[in-house]
């Protein structure tokens, strides 16, 4: 199988699969998506750049004008249409990395979710921000790994932070904050199944991701949350996910994220896994895009 693994350079995860496509007898290139082109049949001295491939997956997305972006994507579903497994999907892809369309997806499938307002204005993020009563999680409406994210529970600091959002043309996306143990779960979905899970423990920080220095050890979600896993993946219709679950203060758990492009370097140590041959082999035996 010839698979074409898509990103903006060659970090860890990119040799991860192209290590594990060359353990299972598949042929790998690392693709740079800024590099990719298409062409009209019949033009000489060029061609697609993904024509020739089986399956591709989309490691990264590099950063580009609203043009890029929406042409890159454009190529990924032209590549679907023509019969490469494309993972994940370009719609869960598009789903995914918007906070809102995600959210959506979520209330619609009867997820259990935070209550959330998206608004552009920052007169209704501060109505909001009082309706919520008055303790809420900013986030950027395209981000991950906890970045851009604060807490506010300030009137002041809401004024001063919405203000200056509204100021540079952003969208405004409120949860309300949901008290937790100081831990959340990360599970990892493959094809409709957990593959494994970890939970991430914040170090004298709320937000428990591994990157804004959380630590992660091994979990066994029990039955309920690991059906939640698989139903949050489905509802952005992403074969390959990473799911983050939190608990709340009544024993409750909520679907926060469905990251599409997840990362597994922190889950495969903790949890003694090879993610990046589990993944290909999905691609190669089993998906059906």
């Amino acid at each position: 199988m010839r698979v074409a693994i898509l990103s903006g350079g060659t970090g860890w995860h990119v040799q991860d699969l192209a290590r594990a496509a060359a353990d299972l007898g598949h042929h790998a290139d690392v693709l740079d998506f800024r590099r990719l082109s298409a062409a009209a049949p019949g033009v000489t001295g060029t061609t697609d750049a993904l024509a020739g491939y089986d399956g591709a997956i989309v490691r990264t997305m590099p950063a580009g004008s609203l043009e890029q972006i929406v042409f890159r994507m454009d190529l990924l579903h032209a590549a679907a249409a023509n019969g490469v497994r494309v993972l994940n999907p370009p719609r869960a892809v598009e789903a995914c990395v918007d906070k809102y369309l995600a959210n959506v997806r979520f209330v619609r499938a009867g997820l259990p979710v935070p209550v959330t307002v998206a608004c552009q204005r920052a007169d209704d993020a501060l109505a909001a921000f009082d309706a919520l009563g008055g303790d809420v999680v900013v986030k950027p409406l395209f981000g991950a790994e906890g970045r851009g994210m604060v807490r506010v529970s300030d009137p002041e600091l809401a004024w001063r932070t919405f203000r200056a959002i509204e100021q540079t043309g952003g969208v405004l996306y409120l949860q309300q904050f949901i008290r937790h143990p100081g831990w959340d779960a990360r599970a990892f979905v493959i094809g409709g199944r957990v593959v494994a899970a970890m939970r991430r423990t914040s170090r004298d920080d709320w937000r428990t991701n591994v990157a804004q220095g959380g630590a992660a050890e091994r979990m066994e979600l029990a039955v309920p949350e690991r059906d939640l896993a698989v139903r949050a993946a489905r509802a952005v219709g992403a074969a390959v996910a990473g799911v983050d679950l939190l608990p709340g203060p009544r024993g409750e758990w909520y679907v926060i994220e469905v990251n599409a492009v997840p990362g597994w370097r922190a889950l495969s140590a903790a949890c003694d896994l090879d993610v990046a041959t589990a993944v290909v082999r999905f691609l190669a035996e089993e998906y059906q895009a």
